[in-house]
């Protein structure tokens, strides 16, 4: 193993099954493809497969996908199909990997009438019976997760029992932070595969095939997927088809990141003098803009040399080059490509992008600098690879981050892909302090290790929300399931155990670490356990920090929100949140923080207080940054510009936004009105970045930004009542757009829900100690042209106890109109209720409705108008409210709880 093969040794693809042979483009499987295809074709045992890049793996997946669907040939070689009941899950740590091998597949099985699903977030058209018909299904650790999460809930795992085939690529992604998701997902296969309900099933049988880079412990991962030892394969250097040298360089780091990969482009042009040869070069940029001024700084070089040129061979490519450059859109790039250099991102339209791609496949074109996008998908022709940074910028999270090691890796493996070089050179750019990892990993000296033990808190937590797991013993099993109870005994240090700890020591220390989770998460309330610690049941907080993927820590905070919970508190837990503590508090923003939270213009609704109650003059801490950020985006129209702050805020809004949805139903869980409201509230308003009294409201609307809604709030148009009444050529010549802008806009209001009218007032009631509300919706109106789906929470609560009296979340088109509920409250004698209704849109802010009745029971009945104190109040206020009197004596005193009992609560839908 690990040498060629001549070609009589090599197996021909004529050894396939007739049906299956049009699979391949070629008659021979080449060396690897060859010693694997016993063990994926002609058996059906687990397998580990570790081989460099380029070398040919993607044949082995499809050699155990054919495996699996030659249980449909007949005895005379027929291929009888039944879709969707032996499952494939094809798991990458990538959606550009997902979907190159979707394009793939969709062609190759297309003749064999085996359906691909592609499951990732660019794809959220899968219904459950997309998914039930699905022979392959391709997907992302986390997506997998999410969709496993949600269908336990729902009831929609009955395809986990249809999968018969696991193939797991690029496996050594479990070396990574998100590698804790994918190691999490297999282990919830094979607990699922073990239990009594799936005997009779495929997932009974489960096949994993992993395969990896070439990485020195593939003997744990095997031990993990109970994989024997003819299926271990370990191949090496020799086995790839072009031969590498590998690079390494060191710098030394900048005043920031960005400033880091910036100067690394000075040194671009020495590195592919000394070791492309004169040959293609692909270099790997972080950002769009870095592929570009990379190019730029590239061609003005090559451009100072004149006639010596080193990109430009001949007169005749020069041509070439200057006749290409005319049939390109893209000015920058026309002035790069005759100079021989040539960019390529997703900013291009796709005809400069197919253009450029043509010159580079055909020769003419000699350097190409570009992002990640070129990491998958079309292979091009490269003798050297130069990685610049091994970091980028994560716009989620508004910071420079180390690639992902597949994905430098998917990088390294584009030099010299076969069949357009016999040689390759790789060369990775990379800060001083992080040489060694690259070096290991091009050497293949990484060990894979686990990284569980970090998230184990919420892996437990879905396992037992999904019921998979439901005493201590199945938690246990399920940490034996994992891959960290494969390192752990091997590497303890990693871990935080002493080495040299007995084996029987450490499968108690292990079991003592699962207690002990197990208990952390029944104190906050996150499942329950029996007296014994043995039993375990999901409760409410687990399964909303299940559903909406929080970390346990924001979970405590959540848990522990006060009663009274007002939208500042909302915001203080966000800025707390686990979520967000990779943001950093940078030196030189905290001028401008100060400035913000200072507020001169009184812009922002709530600041960071100093001890005294006063506005603090100086941001301190992440939390304050947070906080900062959270209300300046809110205003509609921050004072933030900086790139970097603006990344900070819109991973603020997303996140806070989840966070918030999370804490609104952990409220209606506890029945809690007022908590219920200010999440409710601040969840669609962190979503548009605006507070619900803004006057930019029309910012909702598509094609209307900041600029359009400040023309139309200048003009008194500021709502959509009055953009509703506005003249669509006033509308155009206050924003100084051109016909039929007012048109569109005015249809755009289509949009937005049915016009709903909320009416409250009190029914006369026979029982003692009780009051009879009514609670009526009217639809005044309803758009028969608008197709969306407008959500709305209608809640009914009382200010005294802070109780929900009555939740429903109804579909704003479809309630029978008019909808009548009937509630009745507990009002003693002499005591003052304060009852309010609301109906909340789920997604615009400033359509909400909000009635309030203040009822006395005295001994005169007199019915009175008044103002609203406004602090009571967590949102907007109506124009007036209604105090009712009544002289009705109470001869019992009921309890606030009894209050939601079934005969407390009654619905009547009738006209």
């Amino acid at each position: 193993m690990g040498l060629y093969r001549d070609q009589h040794s090599l197996i021909p693809v004529a050894d396939l099954p007739q049906p299956f042979r049009s699979t391949f483009n070629f008659r021979y499987f080449n060396s690897l493809q060859s010693e694997c295809f016993s063990g994926c074709f002609l058996s059906d045992i687990n397998m580990v497969i570790s081989a460099p890049t380029a070398s040919g793996k993607t044949v082995l997946f499809e050699l155990c996908i054919l495996r699996l669907m030659s249980k449909f040939l007949s005895s005379e070689g027929k291929f009888n199909h039944k879709k969707g009941t032996l499952k494939t899950i094809y798991i990458a740590p990538s959606k550009a990997l997902v979907q190159e091998k979707l394009r793939d597949w969709c062609m190759k099985f297309h003749s064999l009438a085996i359906k691909c699903l592609e499951m990732t977030g660019d794809n959220e058209s899968y219904k459950a019976k997309n998914i039930q018909e699905a022979d392959i299904i391709l997907t992302t650790p986390e997506k997998f997760d999410a969709v496993t999460r949600h269908g336990a809930r729902n009831g929609d795992l009955s395809f986990f029992s249809d999968i018969a085939l696991v193939l797991i690529d690029e496996v050594h992604f479990l070396n990574d932070p998100r590698g804790a998701t994918l190691e999490a997902i297999i282990s919830r296969i094979k607990m699922l595969s073990r239990i009594s309900e799936m005997r009779s099933s495929p997932l009974a049988y489960v096949r994993f095939l992993a395969v990896s880079a070439t990485i020195p412990n593939i003997q744990d991962i095997a031990e993990w997927l109970s994989v024997p030892a003819q299926g271990i394969k370990r191949f090496g250097e020799e086995m790839r088809p072009v031969q590498l040298m590998t690079k390494v360089f060191g710098y030394a780091p900048a005043k920031n990141d960005f400033m880091f990969e910036r100067r690394l482009q000075n040194f671009i042009f020495d590195i592919l003098m000394q070791y492309s040869r004169g040959k293609s070069a692909l270099i790997f940029c972080s950002t769009r803009k870095g592929a570009l001024e990379s190019a730029q700084c590239l061609s003005h070089i090559a451009m100072s040399l004149g006639y010596s040129n080193p990109f430009i061979k001949s007169i005749e490519q020069q041509q070439k080059l200057k006749e290409a450059s005319l049939s390109f859109t893209d000015k920058q790039m026309q002035s790069c490509i005759i100079h021989g250099v040539g960019y390529h991102n997703g900013g291009l339209c796709m005809k400069d992008r197919n253009l450029v791609e043509g010159l580079f496949l055909k020769g003419d074109l000699q350097i190409l600098c570009t992002t990640n996008t070129l990491a998958h998908g079309i292979n091009l022709p490269a003798h050297t690879v130069v990685v610049k940074s091994t970091q980028y910028f994560n716009r989620e999270k508004g910071l420079y981050m180390e690639y992902e090691l597949s994905m430098v890796l998917q990088m390294c493996g584009r030099a010299g892909r076969p069949p357009f070089d016999d040689a390759g050179t790789v060369i990775i750019m990379t800060r001083r302090d992080t040489v060694h990892l690259y070096e290991n990993l091009l050497n293949g000296c990484e060990m894979v290790e686990s990284q569980l033990l970090t998230c184990a808190m919420e892996h437990l937590t879905a396992e037992i929300v999904q019921l998979i797991i439901s005493d201590i013993c199945l938690a246990i099993e399920w940490l034996k399931c994992s891959y960290l109870y494969v390192r752990i005994k091997k590497n303890p240090e990693n871990y935080g155990i002493e080495r040299g700890i007995p084996h029987e020591c450490l499968e108690k220390h292990m079991q003592e670490i699962c207690v002990k989770k197990i208990k952390e998460l029944s104190e906050h309330g996150m499942i329950w356990t029996d007296d014994d610690g043995f039993l375990l049941k999901p409760l409410e907080p687990g399964i909303l920090m299940t559903k909406f993927y929080l970390k346990f820590n924001t979970m405590k905070l959540i848990v522990n929100a006060p009663g009274s919970c007002s939208v500042e508190d909302v915001l203080r837990i966000i800025s707390h949140s686990e979520e967000l503590s990779w943001i950093q508090l940078r030196r030189n923003e905290k001028k401008l923080l100060n400035d913000v939270n200072s507020d001169k213009e009184g812009r922002l609704r709530f600041h960071v207080l100093s001890e005294n109650g006063k506005r603090k003059k100086r941001i301190q801490t992440r939390e304050e940054k947070i906080f900062v950020l959270a209300n300046d985006c809110l205003t509609g129209d921050p004072l933030v510009h900086d790139l970097s702050l603006n990344q900070d805020m819109n991973s603020i809004c997303m996140s806070g936004c989840r966070i918030a949805k999370c804490i609104k139903q952990c409220f209606i869980y506890r029945k809690n009105y007022k908590g219920t409201i200010t999440s409710t509230l601040l969840a669609k308003c962190l979503h548009h970045r605006l507070w619900e009294n803004s006057p930019y409201l029309l910012k909702q609307l598509p094609g209307i930004g900041m600029v359009t809604a400040k023309a139309l709030h200048s003009a008194g148009i500021n709502s959509f009542e009055s953009l509703g009444a506005a003249d669509p050529r006033k509308i155009e010549i206050i924003t100084g757009r051109k016909y039929p802008f007012g048109n569109h806009v005015k249809e755009s209001l289509l949009l937005l829900p049915p016009k709903v009218e909320i009416k409250m007032e009190e029914a006369e009631c026979k029982k003692p100690g009780k009051l009879k509300l009514i609670v009526t919706l009217n639809r005044t109106c309803l758009s028969a042209t608008s197709t969306k789906h407008h959500y709305a929470d209608m809640l009914v609560g009382s200010d005294e106890d802070n109780m929900i009296l009555f939740h429903e979340k109804i579909r704003a088109e479809e309630f029978p109109s008019p909808y009548v509920v009937t509630v009745l409250v507990s009002c003693p004698q002499n005591a003052r209720v304060t009852l309010k209704a609301d109906l909340i849109f789920e997604e615009y802010v400033g359509l909400d409705l909000h009635e309030k009745l203040v009822v006395t029971k005295g001994n005169n009945s007199i019915m009175t108008r008044g103002p609203l104190c406004e602090d009571s109040m967590p949102y907007a206020l109506p124009e007036e409210i209604y105090l009712i009197e009544d002289d009705q004596k109470s001869s019992s005193k009921i309890m606030c709880d009894e209050t939601l009992d079934l005969d407390n609560l009654r619905v009547n839908s009738s006209m």
